[in-house]
């Protein structure tokens, strides 16, 4: 849901947390190994955007909702201060940033937001995703995102609309 090819993100990343994600990855059949190597990788670089989408992907692939929910809430706020919106997503409006526009840090905030309330809603915290979802098909006038799509999904309780009864 976060995705780190968006043109315009500065995805420069220090030697030693991007040796450690290249570590993770050649060690994705060793889930333990390859989550040590990502801590490693958010550890030396808490600060890059590389190092904290890497990580969320790697615990979004292996369904580990609860690190990603963190990963995405860090993505979150890199997002907002390079936008200079306020902490608390809540309180953003759709015309606080370019978030209709095709721009790299509005692209990301919104992919932040939907994969944050995605892994909340998978982690059983339903009225709280569903909350964050509802805010980014709020922000996302072009609904490019899905998180409408997805709070249907909640409103139907898990149900997609191919699934019957």
């Amino acid at each position: 849901m976060i995705e780190d090819d968006s043109p315009g993100l500065p995805l420069d990343i220090p030697e030693p947390a991007r040796a450690a994600l290249t570590l993770a990855a050649g060690l994705w059949h060793d889930e333990a190994a390859a989550a040590a190597h990502v801590e490693a990788a958010v550890a030396a670089a808490p600060e890059a955007l590389a190092a904290r989408i890497g990580a969320y992907k790697f615990h979004f692939y292996r369904h580990r909702y609860d690190e990603a929910v963190e990963q995405a809430r860090a993505v979150l706020a890199l997002a907002a201060r390079r936008l200079q919106l306020p902490p608390d997503w809540a309180e953003v409006r759709p015309n606080d940033a370019g978030f209709g526009r095709i721009e790299p840090w509005p692209r990301l905030y919104l992919q932040a937001l939907v994969g944050l309330g995605y892994c909340l809603a998978r982690q059983g915290l339903t009225a709280d995703g569903r909350a964050v979802l509802a805010k980014a098909a709020e922000l996302d006038v072009s609904g490019k995102f899905g998180a409408a799509r997805l709070v249907a999904v909640i409103d139907r309780g898990g149900l997609d609309d191919e699934d019957d009864g």
